[in-house]
């Protein structure tokens, strides 16, 4: 039985929607509890609200609260009796197997730091995200972490991604692609062609991306620093509400009715589905000595549960062991 533990009080709507993913998770998964994290009555309120009676989700009290407002750094200091803080401690101390949240990104990543520390051999851990492209997702790494970088924390940003792109999301052989300003090898500032001179003889380095290249799936492992990634993490987030509009104005300046355009932004909301980041759930912070993903604050019920499994994969394929033993 594998034990996640669940950030009831991360997000911009708790408790009701990390307790309705929980709640999902045990029901299409026999094999995992749940461990929801927050304060103690809130969660009981809500789940008697939802009506489980079940005993697969608990419930561990965590009265303080950190906020999407809340300065990480002074957040995790300031309450250590907060949900993140306190389920990241259940885990270093192998009382859970993964903790997730859709709560303050910062606090998390700063938390999960602290308090799992780094796998063997880790310069940086990272966060990753899985971008959208026409071949299906493909995964971006760092998307805001590490800000600046050296040649040597790309490198090792590459092979993490590499470990987690083929256990979870099922890529057999995950070509490796480095974002720069263009193909050729010299090309780029020293940093990113340093980091192409060290992973030109991997065997699955495709070379240098271009950023029009990203959407049509040239590589599925990006790799980047955090400035460049948190960037296009943003950019990717807009594009289907930017699309809709565009077509919307569009259809007015040319006089069609609401009618005739229902069936083209009924194509285009299928085109879109795979931007739909509750299909992702959530994504890890690679490096860390633990199991720790973070969600969008907007995360419903089926983005909790997505992520959860993501948990639960990485639990399984044994992710984190895959890396220390790839990079020493």
């Amino acid at each position: 039985m594998i034990t996640i533990a669940v950030d009831a009080v991360g997000g911009d709507h708790y408790p009701q929607n990390p307790v309705a993913g929980a709640i999902q998770a045990v029901q299409e998964n026999p094999d995992i509890t749940i461990l929801l994290i927050g304060p103690e009555q809130v969660c009981r309120e809500e789940l008697s609200k939802q009506g489980y009676t079940g005993d697969r989700v608990q419930v561990f009290n965590a009265p303080d609260i950190i906020t999407m407002d809340d300065a990480p750094a002074q957040a995790v200091k300031n309450k250590p009796q907060a949900s993140i803080p306190v389920g990241l401690t259940l885990h270093a101390r192998k009382q859970c197997d993964a903790f997730v949240s859709a709560g303050n990104t910062g606090a998390l990543l700063a938390a999960s730091a602290f308090i799992l520390g780094r796998l063997q051999g880790v310069l940086r851990p990272t966060i990753s995200t899985v971008y959208p492209t026409t071949k299906g997702f493909r995964l971006m790494v760092d998307v805001g972490a590490n800000l600046e970088v050296k040649p040597e924390f790309l490198v090792q940003f590459a092979k993490m991604g590499e470990v987690y792109a083929r256990e979870v999301m099922g890529v057999e052989e995950p070509r490796i692609g480095l974002l720069n300003v263009g193909e050729e090898e010299e090309k780029g500032t020293e940093i990113i062609r340093k980091a192409h001179e060290l992973l030109k003889n991997h065997p699955r380095f495709v070379g240098n991306i271009e950023g029009r290249d990203i959407l049509f799936g040239k590589a599925d492992v990006y790799v980047c620093d955090g400035f460049t990634g948190n960037m296009l993490l943003k950019f990717g987030e807009s594009i289907p509400a930017a699309l809709q509009l565009l077509i919307q104005q569009a259809a007015q300046s040319s006089s069609l009715s609401a009618d005739s355009i229902k069936p083209a932004l009924g194509v285009l909301k299928q085109a879109l589905a795979p931007f739909d980041y509750q299909a992702v759930g959530g994504v890890p912070f690679l490096g860390v000595n633990g199991v720790s993903l973070v969600g969008h604050g907007g995360s419903t019920p089926l983005a909790i549960k997505n992520m959860i499994f993501n948990a639960v994969k990485m639990v399984e394929h044994q992710v984190n062991d895959k890396i220390v033993s790839y990079l020493n």
